[in-house]
């Protein structure tokens, strides 16, 4: 078997004249140059060089040689370089399910930070509920996918990263708009507006789940339309939604956001222990770097917005 080695010692020599010089280059014993070469010659069943007390001289056969050795070395090192820098996340492709906003929020900054590290890796999203997310990741058809809840997911990995909070959008010109914050006894008399695509659905189950604990049947509306429609239905006064932090971040004409008082929406990432794409994983190392760093800086808050209220003026 011919093996690269083999090739790099008889350009080296060939270059340089020599299996002292090549050896010297190569930093290797003399030694092991002549006797690849000659290994190399004996399989091909042809000299390659002529040896005198000087050095060397490529034969006929050599010369011939030479230009594929040189080739096949040179496709070897781009190859070479291709993966390293495909596992340096320099290159690749990254599928990516998505079930919140990227307006902004933990998901728009984790995506903007890995463009910055990584701008030639090429990412693409796909909009979908969460089920079906799953369901082509168990396929290895999406890499990740970012979703809400915490649920375990059979046959895959997941871990909480960040959570939001939840936002009533109202019209501005409803009565409620007059209160800083809500509650859901705020809302038990209120028409709610939904679309029929994600995250409609699970929009839909959540406001039930919540009025029904309050002992009220919603009134819950769906509409066959996208997400700038909805608000303009909600607009106009054809009933309310509610929509994760990340989405409050695009005003739309007629709308008013109010936060939902201690409701919290928790996210997780959902990944096949089975892939090995290496931009992804580079992906969940720095979703799990950034999501240390929010919740360090959210206890930061909390322990000084406490010591704060315990006494108001630092300087007493």
């Amino acid at each position: 078997m011919i093996e690269v080695r083999h090739l790099r010692y008889f350009v080296a020599a060939a270059e340089h004249g020599s299996f002292r010089k090549a050896a010297v280059a190569l930093e290797i014993q003399e030694s092991a140059v002549s006797r690849r070469i000659r290994d190399l010659e004996d399989h091909l069943g042809a000299s390659l060089f002529q040896r005198y007390s000087g050095g060397v001289h490529l034969t006929l056969a050599g010369h011939r040689f030479v230009h594929r050795a040189r080739k096949a070395l040179r496709q070897i090192d781009y190859g070479a370089k291709d993966v390293a820098a495909i596992g340096r996340s320099e290159l690749g492709h990254i599928k990516i399910g998505i079930f919140s906003s990227l307006a902004s929020g933990f998901l728009s900054d984790l995506l903007r930070a890995y463009s910055k590290e990584h701008a030639s890796v090429r990412v693409e999203f796909t909009d979908g509920d969460p089920a079906d997310h799953v369901a082509s990741i168990r396929r290895l058809q999406l890499d990740v996918a970012f979703i809400t809840g915490t649920a375990r997911w059979s046959d895959c990995e997941s871990e909480q990263l960040w959570s939001e909070r939840v936002f009533v959008v109202l019209p501005d010109d409803h009565p409620l708009c007059a209160r800083p914050e809500l509650g859901w006894h705020d809302l038990a008399n209120e028409r709610f507006i939904v679309s029929d695509g994600a995250p409609g659905p699970e929009i839909h189950d959540y406001l039930t789940q919540r009025l029904a604990d309050l002992g009220h049947h919603p009134e819950i509306h769906t509409h066959h339309v996208g997400r700038d429609n909805l608000l303009s239905l909600v607009a106009i006064g054809r009933g309310l939604t509610v929509m994760s932090e990340a989405g409050t971040a695009a005003q739309f004409p007629g709308t008013v956001y109010r936060q939902l008082v201690s409701e919290l929406l928790p996210f997780c990432a959902v990944w096949s222990a089975r892939n090995d794409n290496p931009a992804f994983r580079r992906l969940l190392s720095l979703a799990r770097t950034l999501s240390r760093s929010v919740r360090a800086a959210v206890i930061a808050t909390i322990f000084l917005t406490s010591s704060l209220s315990q006494n108001p003026d630092p300087w007493l």
